[in-house]
């Protein structure tokens, strides 16, 4: 009897431990929100890089979404949006130099790593952190654009 109860009470821990060990409800999780962009903490080579960019993470069910608007270095508005999960496959994106595709990996719950897909092949790799205190999102982005000039930017942005 011992051993049934045992086994009965693992079970219900186990039962109870499985949302806890898995990635958290949408308010727990770092990245949700509006992120605006400075300009003044962030750099980019080549430049110039975007004169601003305002972005919304949100989470639907396991995936996120993003809408992200901006102005570029040109002056023109820039829309991306995306909904995609982090299981390792392409989702189609709109609105990006990178390309038509994107694949999300979650590193640990600050840290999320994407990958921009042309054609099918990688060209633009972003490791995303939230900061611990949750005010600061850094975007550490490196690829080619459709053109085939080379990117490497490090995006700073603050909780709005």
């Amino acid at each position: 009897m011992n051993r049934v109860r045992r086994s009965v009470l693992i079970a219900a821990t186990l039962i109870t431990a499985l949302p806890v060990l898995g990635l958290p409800a949408d308010a727990a999780d770092p990245l949700v929100g509006t992120w605006k962009l400075n300009l003044a903490r962030s750099t980019f080579r080549p430049g110039p890089g975007p004169k601003g960019q305002l972005r919304i993470y949100r989470r639907s069910e396991d995936a996120e979404q993003l809408v992200s608007r901006g102005v570029g270095a040109d002056g023109k508005p820039t829309l991306v949006q995306y909904t995609a999960r982090y299981d390792g496959k392409d989702h189609h994106m709109t609105g990006s130099s990178g390309g038509d595709l994107i694949e999300l990996q979650r590193i640990d719950l600050q840290t999320t790593k994407s990958i921009q897909k042309r054609s099918g092949k990688p060209a633009i790799t972003a490791l995303r952190t939230v900061s611990l205190d949750g005010r600061t999102l850094t975007v550490v982005t490196q690829g080619t654009t459709s053109s085939g000039d080379a990117i490497d930017a490090t995006m700073v942005f603050d909780r709005n």
